[in-house]
């Protein structure tokens, strides 16, 4: 069933996405009122009506293509931390962040999207990544590659003597043992930054236009659509004791995605040697 799924359903998710951004994201975009936007857990954990009503549209739209799956989605468990559990479950899960990015479209930037992924006993299968208003639409299918807009990604390796562009995750959401392993990243040959959306710098990776990125967070929402594209563009991740990202969580934290297996284990044998 799954694998019938990843041959003939995969356009149906990106149209799931589309009409979920048409009607529910774009309309709001730069016309948020201040009841619009509620405060999470600290001043850049942010979710606005539009995320919320996107993902019901998702939710409904997406449990619809593929009878027997799941959807686990950023709101839905932050209303229903329990509701988590099903990605590590038998049933085909969906895992959906409705705004990747929410801090970024609160403000009127477009460097935000819409992330989707499908997995099924705790590997994911495909993942879509979608930025409404740049007009960008990432699709990745395990084993079989991963396109932008139909087009082939390929990451690459980065440039032989160059510094290293690394997105990092926002001290906020850092434990100080984690700011610790992320300060190893301050050396010659490396340029950390902090980092935007989480899908947006997985899928620069996947094209090659940044190098790496160390975070400190493991919710499967914002790393199962990237990670999949970021390693069928030809990249790699690593979790802090050299391990593969679970999106099933209990991961050794910081991780890292990069370009190549080579720039991963640099990446973090600098955030283990920092630790």
């Amino acid at each position: 069933m799954i694998e019938d799924f990843l041959t003939h359903g995969v356009r149906d998710v990106e149209e799931a996405l589309r009409k979920a951004a048409a009607a529910e994201v774009i309309p709001r975009f730069r016309q948020l009122g201040e009841s619009d936007i509620v405060e999470k857990s600290a001043p850049h954990d942010l979710v606005t009506v539009a995320d919320r009503r996107a993902e019901e549209l998702l939710t409904a739209d997406l449990a619809a293509l593929l009878p027997g799956s799941v959807v686990v989605g950023e709101e839905a468990v932050h209303a229903d931390p329990s509701t988590y559990e099903a990605i590590r479950g038998q049933a085909p899960v969906w895992i959906v962040d409705p705004v990747d990015g929410t801090r970024q479209f609160v403000h009127g930037d477009p460097g935000f999207c819409m992330l989707v992924a499908l997995a099924v006993d705790g590997e994911v299968k495909a993942s879509w990544t979608y930025a409404p208003v740049l007009d960008e639409c990432a699709v990745a299918v395990r084993g079989k590659g991963a396109w932008l807009d139909g087009r082939p990604l390929v990451a690459g390796s980065p440039e032989a003597g160059a510094d290293l562009e690394v997105a990092t995750s926002h001290p906020d959401f850092t434990t100080e043992e984690q700011k610790r392993s992320l300060l190893g990243l301050r050396v010659d040959g490396v340029r950390p930054r902090p980092c935007g959306s989480a899908g947006l710098e997985y899928l620069a990776i996947a094209k090659g236009e940044l190098d790496a990125v160390a975070f400190s967070w493991e919710l499967a929402w914002d790393h199962a659509a990237g990670l999949l594209l970021v390693t069928e563009a030809g990249g790699a991740d690593l979790t802090l004791t050299g391990e593969p990202f679970r999106i099933g969580g209990g991961n050794a934290l910081p991780f890292t995605a990069a370009r190549d297996a080579a720039t991963a284990r640099r990446v973090v044998e600098l955030l283990a040697d920092a630790a």
